[in-house]
């Protein structure tokens, strides 16, 4: 049937023939053309055979069979175009096709449960292993031409990663490289971009880490993860090792709560070994930041473990221009904008508020579909970053209002009488945050400390607030709050602490008194007794009672002038102090000086650094404004 032809053409339309080695039978399977016996023979007498059609088409069928092939047919069988091989499958073969299904469970089975309380065992261990993180020049694209604004803190780093480069410099005079560096100083001044830039300068490998990686649930973790860490580093010799936030670790020994063996403070005494210890090596530098270098243990602080700190102040007026110059690249500025003018409005502002007013500058431009940022935008978003942003939705009743108004005007009013008081900057009744109206002052250049004059006129300026509501309706509310709370801080800080009262002289009272979670003894007792205590209340109110008859008479002697400013706040809710200085002269506001646009002028902001033994701070606000009774705390002045 394979090689037979019928009307010349092949009964097969296909065939496989399947070989098995443990028998001579062949299968056989396939499909092949049905024939039958044509009704008339040939002229031979034999039987011819034709196809059999349905509908005109040759009708098909499938065939198996078993059987076997002569060997001299064989060949000719399987060189059939048509015919097809097969070896038929082994036992192996077989078994392994049934046990194969079994073997995937088994190995589901082993992935899933058995190699998961492997890897749970694995990374149990795996808690006392170091998680600092290795940077190279690759990963961080940070270098000195990002860091602006702290010339000297810069200097002196960069000093380190020049012996990194060139130690022979250095040590032919006998000097040797520094074993650790601590980077001190306000929130946002720039400690962890510092180090960022010198992983990027260094011709050396860096590590970092957080103080609050070394600590977990389990005890003795962080020793182990301290020890890690400094096995890393000394396969990689010469090295630096950055650890910010150290005072997550570093804190006092033996302080606050609780009691028995704390394990920050095994953590503490595993750094302190590694550090400087009997078997500590030379080539691993260690760089830390804090802004809370009074809580840091002695120890810690001693050199031959940190050999040098480092003050990261906040930046001047010609830092910030730096800083905001160096943020500038990164965003499309008009060619009106100067920068050294906002670098004069935002004394007291750390890079890190710097780079936020420039990014609020940017979305308020976009917020308006402008294509570059202008100087009106860079003034909003310096309020912003200050005060929050205006709530101008916020609805107040016609009442709020007039009295808002007149407790802004006593206190723009003696802001302009006042001869040491900061220069105003700008009026208004506009809510932000959590006031309902703001009077900003501006200091003609940074100030790095507050004279008594200064404080008494500023305390005075306080009162004005609170005078001029009380004056208009005849009743007082708790508007004022923050204006009591920051006149107290400052009377007190100038009794106690500055050595500004005749009663008490130049003593600091109260100087030693910590918080038990900052890493001091739960204990505290005062320094002074009952009696000066009375007589520090007694100074204290002294101070605030004649700063407010002060107050209470000059608005008594502007009264017109106050009410002048209030209708004049209330028509165009925001006024410049050249507007509120002409209403103190001629006792009226002249109507081509008036606000443009009459709404929602933006200004410079009044917060100004002070300093108490070279410390620079930031005073409160010269106003928090009239607040319903809920107004912001202000910050200590000292």
């Amino acid at each position: 049937m394979i090689t037979n032809k019928v009307e010349g053409d092949d009964i097969l339309i296909e065939a496989k023939i399947k070989f098995s080695q443990a028998s001579e039978l062949k299968e056989i399977t396939g499909k092949s053309k049905e024939t039958r016996v044509a009704e008339n023979a040939d002229e031979n007498g034999a039987a011819a055979l034709v196809f059999v059609r349905e509908n005109g088409k040759i009708k098909e069928s499938a065939f198996r069979l078993r059987s076997t092939i002569p060997e001299d047919h064989q060949a000719l069988i399987i060189g059939h175009p048509k015919v097809e091989q097969e070896q038929e499958s082994t036992l192996l073969y077989s078994f392994l096709l049934t046990i194969l299904p079994f073997l995937l469970i088994v190995f589901f089975i082993y992935f899933f449960f058995i190699r998961q309380i492997k890897m749970a065992g694995k990374g149990a261990m795996n808690f006392g292993k170091s998680k600092a993180r290795a940077m190279n020049k690759d990963k961080n694209k940070i270098t000195f031409k990002d860091v602006a604004g702290v010339e000297e803190a810069k200097d002196e780093v960069f000093e380190l990663v020049d012996f990194l480069k060139d130690p022979k410099k250095f040590q032919k005079l006998g000097g040797r490289i520094p074993k650790g560096i601590l980077m001190v100083g306000s929130p946002g001044t720039g400690k962890t971009l510092i180090a960022k830039a010198i992983a990027g300068e260094a011709d050396a490998d860096f590590f970092s880490i957080s103080g609050s990686d070394f600590v977990e649930m389990f005890v003795g973790v962080g020793a182990s993860r301290v020890r890690d860490m400094f096995e890393q580093a000394r396969k990689s010799t010469p090295c630096l090792v950055f650890i910010d936030e150290i005072d997550a670790v570093g804190r006092h020994r033996g302080h606050g709560l609780g009691g028995g063996n704390d394990e920050r403070e095994q953590t503490l005494n595993a750094l302190l070994v590694e550090m400087d210890g009997f078997d500590s090596q030379e080539g691993i530098i260690i760089i830390a930041a804090t802004n809370r270098p009074d809580v840091l243990d002695p120890a810690l602080l001693r050199p031959g473990r940190f050999d040098r700190q480092i003050t990261v102040p906040l930046p001047d007026v010609r830092g910030r221009e730096s800083i905001l110059k160096v943020h500038a690249k990164k965003v499309k500025l008009a060619k009106e904008v100067d920068l050294s003018v906002i670098a004069r409005g935002t004394p007291g502002y750390s890079g890190a508020e710097l780079a936020n007013l420039l990014n609020e500058a940017a979305l308020l431009a976009a917020r308006k579909n402008k294509k570059r940022i202008r100087m009106i935008e860079l003034e909003e978003a310096r309020d912003k970053v200050r005060w929050g942003r205006e709530r101008r939705s916020l609805a107040m009743s016609e009442e709020d209002k007039t009295r808002t108004a007149w407790h802004e005007a006593g206190h723009a009013i003696l802001n302009v009488l006042l001869e040491h008081c900061h220069p105003l900057h700008k009026v208004t009744i506009i809510p932000r945050g959590q006031s309902l109206g703001s009077t900003m002052s501006l200091p003609k250049e940074d100030v790095l400390n507050h004279h008594k004059l200064q404080l008494l006129d500023t305390i005075c300026m306080t009162m004005g607030g609170r005078i001029a509501e009380e004056m208009y309706s005849g009743d007082i509310s708790s508007g004022a709050a923050g204006d009591i709370q920051q006149a107290t801080k400052m009377a007190k800080a100038m009794v106690t602490q500055f050595g500004m009262s005749n009663a008490l002289g130049m003593v600091q009272y109260g100087g030693d008194n910590e918080y038990v979670f900052l890493g001091r003894d739960m204990a505290q007792s005062k320094d002074y007794s009952e009696d000066t205590a009375q007589l520090i209340d007694g100074e204290v109110k002294t101070i605030i009672n004649n700063a407010y008859d002060r107050a209470n008479r000059l608005i008594t002697e502007n009264k017109d002038k106050v009410q002048a400013v209030a209708e004049a706040l209330k028509e165009y809710e925001t006024l410049d102090a050249s507007q509120v200085e002409e209403i103190v002269k001629t006792g009226k506001l002249d109507q081509s000086n008036t606000p443009s646009g009459g709404k929602g002028m933006t200004g410079a902001e009044a917060a100004t650094p002070t300093t108490d033994s070279g410390t620079e701070n930031k005073p409160p606000k010269e106003d928090s404004g009239l607040d319903s009774g809920t107004t912001a705390p202000a910050p200590s002045p000292a």
